[in-house]
């Protein structure tokens, strides 16, 4: 197959370069394998050549980088248009020749790291005062794209680049800040926010909103403020420039909720971890807020936080008493034919229901995602009380269809091979991987008696 001519590799050019990092890292794992005199070979080529000089952006405009989203239309963060990010580049990649080409080299030169910090400042500054003159066609198409996202914030991304350099040397030290905060890590914190706010009096909360998108969990980022603001009282943030960072993180907390208390039984095992998962990152937020601020329980943020922990705990709870009565349903009991015989037996008459069975699978799955926040959430109790009444039964159930199939009281073996096989994977899930396994053992003993015996001899 021939190579691609002139005018389709531009095509392709132009359509690699338009496109999301997250589709060019796609393409790059798909082509990898491709050869380089094969008909992709080209295609390949390009791409591998895009995504060096996407690495080399983000990287220089690393402060900024994680600020371009989508269409930078969000509302509770300060985002930009990620296009605006690729026009940006193209524009000071135009005029800082030379600078990038410091910063490309660095390594290969073995270029000392003052000239490269002031490269990467020098393009910044260029970057800011392009988009504040609208000059060129890249800068005036990136402002122009930023200010339909959010009025005025074409001036908002020209100010963080004006604190592009501050922000920069932070995000360096921001492991330390968050893993050891106090001491000498709150003064680098003060000092860092104390040239933000020199450069610009009301740079302190773009100062923490490009911090903030710097991290895996921008929610983190109050360990920062309380550091630079000395743990404050709750009043004093809430009446400061600051207090859209704790409004935020209380409103996640908010949704957070109401996805938890909507679980339905139909979300399947993953959908079950996911809400499970969700409680734990609540519990890890309202933590923070309370570690980093000072909150009084009986009003604003600490009367709202006190609300939120018992409205979890009460969500969790509904969900750990639904998980006890899937689990029942899924393994169903009906009064026995012999009326000598006063408490129930297995119903073992028809195949178990498989949307009984994935109900008590979602609702089990989420309890046994919450082992390890259990406690720290508050309902720990209520998870043990569910664990030992759905072992207690399962531990019934078990008994009497292992004793139903050695005396030979089922119908069909198969089901009752089908509702051990469900039990063991509910008892896996209460008790652990190892009492499911033995459950399984037993099961198979009692179906298959001549293998043991055989295993015996």
């Amino acid at each position: 197959m021939s190579a691609l001519n002139e005018r389709k590799v531009a095509i392709v050019r132009t359509l690699v370069e338009s496109a999301p990092d997250r589709v060019i890292g796609s393409l790059r794992q798909a082509l990898a394998e491709t050869a380089d005199n094969s008909a992709l070979g080209g295609v390949k080529r390009l791409v591998e050549v895009e995504v060096f000089d996407r690495n080399l952006r983000n990287a220089i405009l690393q402060p900024i980088a994680p600020m371009c989203v989508g269409g930078g239309d969000d509302p509770h963060r300060m985002t930009f248009p990620s296009r605006a990010l690729g026009l940006i580049w193209r524009g000071v990649r135009n005029v800082e020749i030379d600078a990038i080409a410091v910063i490309r080299d660095a390594a290969e030169h073995d270029t000392p790291i003052h000239l490269v910090i002031e490269a990467q400042d020098k393009i910044t500054a260029t970057a800011a005062a392009g988009l504040r003159a609208r000059e060129t066609s890249e800068f005036r198409t990136a402002a122009d794209f930023a200010d339909r996202a959010r009025p005025g914030a074409a001036e908002q991304l020209a100010a963080c680049l004006d604190i592009a350099p501050v922000v920069r040397r932070a995000t360096q030290r921001l492991p330390e800040w968050l893993a050891h905060p106090g001491g000498e890590t709150s003064a680098g914190s003060r000092l860092a926010y104390k040239d933000a706010v020199t450069i610009a009096d009301d740079a302190g909360p773009r100062f923490f909103e490009m911090l903030a998108a710097q991290m895996a969990h921008p929610w983190m980022v109050l360990r920062v403020i309380s550091a630079v603001m000395d743990k404050p009282t709750e009043s004093y943030l809430a009446d400061s420039e600051m207090a859209a960072f704790g409004e935020s993180l209380l409103a996640d907390i908010d949704e957070a909720l109401v996805t938890i208390g909507g679980l339905k039984p139909e979300s399947g095992p993953a959908g079950g971890r996911a809400a499970a998962k969700m409680a734990e990152l609540v519990v890890q937020q309202v933590m923070e807020i309370e570690t980093c601020i000072d909150l009084q329980r009986d009003h604003g943020w600490g009367k709202r936080v006190h609300k939120q922990r018992a409205g979890l705990a009460a969500a969790v709870e509904a969900r750990l008493k639904e998980a006890e009565k899937a689990a029942a349903e899924a393994l169903p009991m009906h009064a026995a034919r012999n009326q000598r015989v006063r408490r129930q037996v297995p119903r073992l008459s028809d195949p178990p229901e498989d949307r009984l069975v994935s109900h008590a699978l979602t609702l089990l799955s989420f309890s046994d995602e919450l082992r390890t926040t259990a406690n720290y959430g508050g309902f720990s109790s209520a998870r043990n009380k569910m664990v030992e009444k759905v072992g207690e039964y399962l531990d019934h159930y078990v008994d009497d269809v292992v004793d139903l199939v050695r005396t030979d009281e089922v119908e069909d073996r198969e089901i009752a091979a089908a509702f051990l096989g469900h039990a063991a994977v509910f008892n896996h899930l209460v008790r652990g991987e190892k009492a499911g396994e033995l459950v399984r053992r037993r099961a198979h003993t009692a179906l298959h008696p001549e293998q043991s015996h055989r295993a015996e001899d």
